[in-house]
């Protein structure tokens, strides 16, 4: 499903207790605060959003199944990447790319905002080593301002994603314990109990299989569009 729609401006107060106007569009802004007071703001225009496009790198985390390190040209879910380590990959896995971000973006001292795009499913963010926080619902989007630099930055974006298409590409593998029909299991395998690998090669082992082989994959990753955005901030009157 897709991102809800993130809003066209947002209020945010600064130490002084006054008000500004954070735009990612252009307009004329009516503020009512809840006193029935009323507020405008005009925002003539905004600058246009540039795209962060090109090659990821990308590394996964070891022992689940993927390559330890891969391209990503454009973003794609790894649920429809080619390579099955990837394509039932569940766990962490961090993109990394330079981003040339120009001068004209950082000349005022106002938010300059990474919008990830679609994420599935949470997002640690870090700009030339200085991390920004987590994001775990949308929008996802992040200040970048006081870590951004004119040139060239590195960013990285390490995500996790959910348990379930590991454990559906388990099932493509042969058995490694005695189940009922329902999936239950009848016994603690040996190998389990011993402390040793699945001799089948899966990577998880539940007590109740509640995922069959033939069941659809849920998006995984980062999957953008990814765009930095200078936001204008503008007073508001009065406050």
């Amino acid at each position: 499903a897709a991102n809800p729609p993130i809003p066209p401006a947002a209020v945010a107060g600064d130490a002084r207790g006054r008000l500004h106007l954070e735009a990612r569009e252009p307009g004329d802004y009516e503020l009512v605060a809840a006193s029935g007071r009323i507020r405008h703001a005009r925002v003539p225009a905004v600058p246009r959003p540039l795209e962060v496009t090109g090659p990821w790198q990308v590394r996964f985390g070891p022992g689940r199944g993927a390559p330890a390190q891969t391209t990503f040209d454009p973003l794609v879910s790894w649920s429809q990447h080619p390579d099955a380590g990837i394509r039932f990959f569940s766990g962490e896995a961090t993109y990394t790319k330079t981003v040339e971000i120009p001068r004209e973006l950082l000349g005022k001292r106002e938010p300059l905002h990474l919008d990830l795009g679609t994420v599935r499913e949470m997002a640690e963010v870090r700009l030339n080593g200085k991390n920004l926080g987590t994001l775990w619902k949308p929008p996802f989007v992040v200040d970048i301002r006081d870590a951004a630099k004119a040139g060239a930055n590195r960013l990285e974006v390490r995500v996790v994603n959910l348990w379930p298409n590991r454990l559906i590409g388990d099932e493509q593998l042969p058995e490694d314990s005695e189940r009922n029909p329902d999936g239950t299991l009848k016994a603690w395998p040996r190998w389990l109990l011993e402390g040793q690998p699945s001799p089948a090669g899966r990577f998880t082992f539940t007590s109740w299989r509640l995922w069959k082989k033939d069941e659809a994959l849920l998006p995984s990753g980062l999957l953008g569009p990814v765009t930095l955005r200078a936001v204008p901030r503008i007073r508001v009157p009065g406050s």
